[in-house]
This record gives structure tokens, C-alpha cells and sequence, in this order.
């Protein structure tokens, strides 16, 4: 949120209960009285190619693989294991936000975001979401749209 001031971006932030850690993608739309078509998880992959790439869709949708790959430009692309998201973004699963991530990676919008005035993501902790206009994230990470669930 501190790079989303300072780039005196519009956004909202919303808070839910996680005593247990992280929820699902739909328990956080839920809690927020939100449609899970609203709320975006931020996903983390490597490609064939050893690069990696962030995917950000609706949380009640699956990821195809397939399509993250054809739209990445890559012969295949797999999840990063959980355990090597925190070193490699500085992110918790759960946690994960497409901004302010250690590095910039390729991302990924799910086109259905320009369906919608604003989206949902995570703020960088659980327990914490963000809410702004896929525009005013184009301003601050550099994504393409691309039809990307199964």
C-alpha cells in the first residue's frame, strides 16, 4: 500500500478475519460480503524456460496451465511450490499481492478484471485486500489480459 500512495494511485483496502492463517479465495470473498468473480488470487509459476511469471484470476476459478503458457509464450509452465514463494517474492501464500513483490515478473490479468469498474487482490499479508480499478494497476504493474481459467 505504501507504493500504491506513492504513486497516488485510488484504492481501497478491506480487512477480514484469518485466525488460522489463509483462507480460500472464496472464504475471503465471503467474509467481504464480495462476488468471487470480484476477487482476484495472485498465482506464481515457472515456465519451461526457468522464468517466472504471476497470474492473477478470479479466486472460485482454476488456473489452466495450458493458456498461462500459451499466453506467457512458454512450452509449459507449472506452480512454484509453496515453499519457495516467500524467498523468491517476500510473500506468504495467502499473502501474495502482484505489487511490490521483490522482483518484477511478467503478469497476467484474467480478462474478465475489465468486467469490472474494480478488482480485489491481496494487500502483501492475510488479512488484508486491495481494491482499485485494473487501470490504476496498470499504472503500477505492467500486466497484459489474457483469457487464462479453465
Amino acid at each position: 500500500m505504501r507504493l500504491l500512495d506513492g504513486a497516488h494511485l485510488p484504492y481501497q483496502v478491506h480487512f477480514y478475519n484469518a485466525p488460522d492463517g489463509a483462507l480460500s479465495g472464496v472464504e475471503v470473498a465471503q467474509q467481504l460480503s464480495q462476488d468471487p468473480d470480484h476477487v482476484f488470487k495472485t498465482l506464481v509459476t515457472i515456465g519451461a524456460s526457468g522464468k517466472h511469471y504471476v497470474f492473477m484470476i478470479p479466486v472460485a476459478e482454476e488456473l489452466s496451465l495450458k493458456k498461462a503458457a500459451s499466453a506467457a509464450g512458454e512450452k509449459s509452465i507449472v506452480m512454484l511450490k509453496s515453499k519457495d514463494l516467500l524467498p523468491l517474492t517476500g510473500y506468504v501464500h495467502g499473502g501474495c499481492s502482484p505489487i511490490g513483490m521483490k522482483k518484477s515478473f511478467p503478469t497476467f490479468v484474467d480478462e474478465t478484471a475489465q468486467l469490472f469498474d474494480t478488482i480485489l487482490f491481496s494487500g502483501g499479508k492475510i488479512g488484508t485486500q486491495v481494491e482499485m480499478s485494473p487501470e490504476a494497476l496498470a499504472e503500477i504493474v505492467s500486466y497484459r489480459m489474457a483469457d487464462l481459467v479453465m
